[in-house]
């Protein structure tokens, strides 16, 4: 997730450097929360859980012992504040937004922007119908562009389960789409 030529500062914020944190705040606020939110479609919920998941690590960022696996590290805080979630409370169904809210007047042709957003939620609401560790993983490797070896640290499952259940979902959504009335 973090490329070569990004440095994270993540020896600065285990010396207790504040704008070391800020660095790592921002770089991940918005990942974290995207995940979040897509596992526990709860808008409150997912802020809660990128705060909880960043408080955890100042707390325990002393005993992360390889600096350049933070990225998968706070993941894995999060995916166990998500599951966490999930025990105390089912998720609510996903509110309807307006469409006019989300767009620009700048785009260049609103119907355009409309059937995008019809595409975008169509395809979320198909991957909604998997199951919620085949989404976890999904999400994990083909937005957040995680290994499968960093999905299994985050998640806490061998990196073979991790195979099947990134294969598997693969076929499922396949599957979803070809059944998905055009």
């Amino acid at each position: 997730m973090v490329s070569e030529h990004e440095q994270l500062p993540v020896q600065g914020a285990k010396s207790g450097n504040p704008e070391a944190w800020h660095v790592l705040f921002k770089r991940y606020q918005l990942p974290l929360y995207a995940y979040a939110r897509e596992l526990v479609h709860d808008e409150q919920a997912s802020l809660d859980i990128v705060q909880e998941s960043f408080i955890n690590a100042a707390r325990h960022l002393g005993g992360l012992q390889d600096n350049a696996r933070f990225g998968s590290w706070l993941f894995s805080i999060a995916h166990q504040k998500c599951i966490q979630h999930w025990r105390k409370r089912r998720p609510d169904p996903v509110p309807i937004e307006s469409e006019e809210a989300d767009y620009e007047s700048g785009e260049a042709d609103p119907r355009e922007f409309l059937i995008r957003k019809e595409q975008e939620a169509a395809f979320m609401k198909l991957l909604e119908q998997l199951p919620v560790p085949h989404r976890a993983v999904l999400l994990l490797h083909c937005v957040e562009d995680f290994s499968v070896e960093e999905i299994a640290r985050i998640t806490d499952a061998p990196p073979g389960t991790v195979k099947s259940r990134l294969h598997y979902a693969r076929q499922s959504l396949k599957k979803l789409i070809g059944e998905y009335p055009s």
